[in-house]
């Protein structure tokens, strides 16, 4: 076994200290490791896939934080393709929220994720994907039957 010495802020270690009294922990290296090991595999399952997907992320962040809000634009202005929706939330005088929908192939999708998660600056960060099918379809409305048109319509996976 190896040991390692990580940094968190306290706000992360009452947290992890809540955790481990509400699930009856030993001790903190016992709750780090079953937290890694849920993460892994969370990241396993999700590795790999090229299927279309919707997806939420959600992160808070240190809006004083050095050229992150600069960071976090320019990444998403090179991913628009992805980036449907943003909610953007002031929670106190340091901290923003932003809820993000992306949509798009599940790998690249986790990969933006991840990218934005790892941001320094970024205190919490979490993506919630779901596989969807897309299909594309050509019709025209009522009002206008000689003008038809295409787009594409979601699916949620069954």
């Amino acid at each position: 076994m190896q040991r390692i010495t990580i940094t968190v802020d306290d706000d992360l270690m009452d947290d992890l200290d809540r955790v481990i009294e509400a699930r009856g922990y030993q001790n903190r290296s016992e709750a780090i490791r079953d937290l890694a090991r849920a993460g892994i595999q969370q990241a396993a399952q999700e590795a790999g896939t090229n299927r279309d997907c919707v997806a939420a992320l959600v992160y808070v962040y240190d809006h004083k934080s050095r050229d992150l809000a600069k960071r976090l634009t320019h990444s998403f202005h090179d991913h628009h393709e992805m980036s449907l929706s943003t909610l953007h939330l002031h929670l106190d005088h340091d901290s923003c929220m932003e809820v993000t929908v992306l949509k798009g192939r599940t790998r690249d999708v986790q990969r933006f994720g991840d990218h934005v998660i790892a941001e320094r600056g970024v205190r919490y960060g979490r993506l919630f994907l779901v596989p969807v099918e897309v299909h594309s379809e050509s019709h025209s409305h009522a009002d206008e039957p000689a003008h038809r048109h295409s787009h594409t319509h979601v699916h949620r996976k069954r």
